[in-house]
């Protein structure tokens, strides 16, 4: 099931451009020609246009990428507790406490999608998306603290509230400042982040898990040290992130205009604001997402995409530790090699991909590949040969999720559309949570 992408031309329906935020009709035909036809004789200048980009590429993307890294690292560091004394301490040892603890995080995270990509305009996304970070990272930290499986459950569907709406929220942000074809490769420079997030875990919890200081012993100092990283940078984040071009301080006046302006030729006459601030929320936009078949397309191909990504990223540890391994510090190292051969492919595909303008062919040539990578650990007696099985499920499943939140982006339009869309999209792909945290249990380990 793969559909062309539309990454160029017009959308099918215009919403309003009106000052009433709730005003629910339709502009006039005769106005949407003229915003087409004054838009039609003006060209950026592609000197500019370059330059703005670089200027975007230095001074938002590495943030993004270290927002996503620190949410990976703190939504799946359990995975590296496990197995340095978490389930032993919080009487975890047998039933499916561990499984529910992991599934609680993505109940308020699927449900608190569509709402925050509402708000993280309204709010200001260079205000919103750092406090999200810092919120989460300060609930990590005290995860450390935790005495009961009950106390567990609260941290984790506290992190899932504050991690909801930042992926969603990463994405319409990206939006507000490179146009679409641009979109999917700075997604994929961001969205690597997330298996190089299991290589630095892995690392982290090598030489954290050797602490005993103050009573705590190994797990919680996993918790203690990256959370209280996180919050940091979460602070670090408010001081350096534009909200909009509008905004950025490292653009010149000239810059400022001509970066807004080329959004609105992109827009293709879905909009006709020079400023994504001043843009307005109406139900007629919701509509235009949810009734949108490309919201659905991509959302069923993303759920059979993430099973696997999340049950791998979870749980690698313990897929480790099943191959026969035994020495706590072995397994963690060995999670680093597979998710830096992600890490890598997840770059080289996002570049593959916008430079031949293919999504699809790119997702089913990694889900075989990801395929095979099962069949060596379920079909193989050899551990070196079932490890070599978790470089191909990584690189396999990664690259996959940039793709699909790269198309949807592409195909929607104007900002509240595409706040819509994504939001849906996430929310109802991260349903695949509940079947991806139960497919390892306890008693199978």
């Amino acid at each position: 099931m793969f559909f062309k992408s539309k990454e160029s031309g017009e959308p099918a329906d215009h919403g309003p451009k009106t000052s009433n935020a709730f005003e629910d009709s339709k502009p006039e035909e005769s106005h949407v020609e003229s915003i087409r036809q004054s838009q039609a004789h003006y060209e950026i200048d592609p000197v500019l246009s370059k330059r703005l980009d670089r200027k975007f590429d230095v001074h938002i993307i590495p943030w993004l990428f270290g927002i996503w890294l620190f949410a990976f690292i703190d939504r799946s560091n359990i995975g590296n507790a496990k197995i340095d004394g978490l389930l032993e301490d919080l009487n975890m040892v047998t039933g499916t406490k561990f499984n529910v603890a992991l599934l609680v995080f993505y109940i308020p995270y699927i449900l608190v999608d569509v709402p925050s990509n509402w708000i993280v305009k309204k709010v200001r996304a260079g205000v919103y998306l750092p406090t999200l970070i810092t919120c989460w990272g300060i609930v990590s930290t005290f995860l450390g603290f935790t005495k009961s499986f009950a106390g567990l459950v609260v941290c984790r569907l506290l992190l899932g509230l504050f991690e909801g709406g930042l992926l969603g929220g990463i994405v319409v942000y990206l939006a507000m400042f490179y146009r679409r074809h641009q979109m999917l490769y700075r997604i994929g420079l961001f969205y690597c982040a997330a298996p190089l997030s299991g290589a630095f875990g892995g690392l982290l919890a090598t030489g954290l898990a050797t602490i005993r200081l103050g009573g705590y012993n190994r797990w919680p100092w996993i918790f203690f040290v990256e959370g209280a990283i996180t919050t940091v940078f979460g602070v670090t984040c408010f001081f350096f992130m534009p909200s909009t071009p509008a905004d950025a301080k490292f653009l010149s006046t000239d810059e400022r205009t001509q970066a807004m302006r080329r959004l609105r030729e992109d827009s293709h006459g879905a909009t006709d604001v020079e400023d994504v601030n001043d843009e307005h929320f109406s139900w007629h936009w919701v509509r235009m997402a949810v009734l949108a078949p490309q919201t659905y397309f991509c959302t069923l191909a993303w759920i059979f995409l993430l099973i696997p990504l999340y049950s791998f990223s979870l749980f690698l540890p313990s897929i480790i530790q099943g191959l026969g391994y035994r020495s706590t510090t072995q397994i963690q190292l060995l999670t680093v090699p597979p998710n830096i051969a992600a890490f890598l492919v997840v770059l080289a595909t996002s570049a593959l991909s916008d430079k031949i303008k293919a999504r699809g062919p790119i997702m089913a040539v990694g889900s075989m590949v990801a395929l095979c990578g099962y069949v060596m650990i379920l079909a193989s007696k050899s551990s070196n040969v079932r490890y070599g099985g978790t470089f191909l499920i990584a690189t396999g499943v990664f690259p996959g999720s940039a793709m699909i939140m790269g198309w949807l982006s592409n195909n929607l339009a104007p900002h509240y559309v595409r706040a819509t869309g994504v939001g849906l999209l996430i929310g109802l792909a991260n349903t695949s949570a509940f079947p991806a945290t139960f497919i390892y249990l306890q008693k199978d380990a």
